[in-house]
């Protein structure tokens, strides 16, 4: 059943991706729209979790710090990713998205969590890099290289950051409850900036409901799936469930691009071909 969250919550991470274009080509990746992405879309994600918790409120201290530090992680991802989709190639921005979701919290939960090094963590992890590898595209580089690094570390951290949260022993509330915390953090957080820094050109032009939409589907979309992730965590290893969820992302993102314009290429069906290799690997080899 867990192993089916994590898959769920890579399709669901799809449609977010989808949405967030759909913004960025309408608001463009400034701080400032960064911001009110985060803010309009933390009300809408709040408004459906706290239903989705059965209108319930839990609170502890712990539950705070980490959805506080997850809300700022969240707001820096936001910001790289819309500035970077507007710079640099595709290829790229999902090369150190996925490996840096991948590769963190996969060291974490060896180095910090003695979850155990087997051959079929080792053996996914190798090929998925690989298929990665594949869909690289040779792009500018020194134009998107803090992005670059910014995306690989912020996409890591909040992998890491729920590790964190789950084998806690502090008090901490339901994963539910959890996620919506980090929505209220992030409305709290962008509301306070957009009303101090940007103020005056708030109200210059009325969004439509269009780009409202698209914040509130890709902020819910990616609430959920985290979610599931979360809840997933607390049976799974950290070093498991990361180089599914980046081998999934693979898989997903070439079938939906089936149904698009762009078909796959024969180097793209290879990347796939080796990333569901890699997922076998995790439960093919035992030892």
């Amino acid at each position: 059943m867990y192993y089916g969250l994590i898959m769920l919550s890579v399709i669901i991470f799809s449609g977010c991706f989808a949405f967030k274009k759909i913004y960025r080509k309408v608001r463009g990746g400034s701080i400032q729209a960064t911001l009110e992405f985060s803010f309009a879309g933390g009300i809408a994600s709040i408004i459906f979790l706290t239903i989705l918790n059965g209108l319930k409120f839990e609170f502890t201290p712990f539950t705070l710090v980490m959805a506080l530090l997850k809300a700022l992680n969240g707001f820096g991802f936001s910001y790289c990713s819309l500035k970077a989709l507007g710079r640099i190639n595709l290829s790229l921005y999902s090369l150190f998205s996925m490996l840096g979701g991948m590769v963190l919290p996969f060291l974490q939960g060896i180095i910090f969590y003695g979850e155990g090094i087997t051959a079929g963590k080792l053996t996914c992890f190798a090929l998925i890099s690989v298929s990665l590898l594949l869909s690289f595209e040779k792009g500018e580089k020194k134009k998107g290289l803090i992005f670059y690094a910014g995306i690989f570390t912020l996409n890591g951290m909040s992998g890491v950051l729920t590790k964190i949260f789950t084998s806690s022993d502090f008090e901490k509330t339901s994963p539910e409850a959890f996620q919506v915390l980090i929505s209220v953090c992030s409305v709290v957080i962008s509301g306070i900036l957009l009303l101090t820094v940007y103020r005056k050109s708030l109200f210059e032009s009325k969004p439509s409901i269009k780009l409202l939409s698209a914040c509130a589907a890709s902020n819910i979309m990616n609430k959920l799936g985290n979610l599931w992730l979360v809840i997933a965590l607390m049976h799974v290893d950290a070093s498991v469930q990361y180089p599914m969820v980046t081998g999934g992302t693979i898989i997903v993102s070439t079938l939906i691009a089936f149904f698009g314009k762009n078909k796959p290429s024969k180097k793209e069906l290879l990347s796939v071909m080796i990333a569901f290799a890699g997922l076998l690997a995790l439960f093919a080899i035992p030892v």
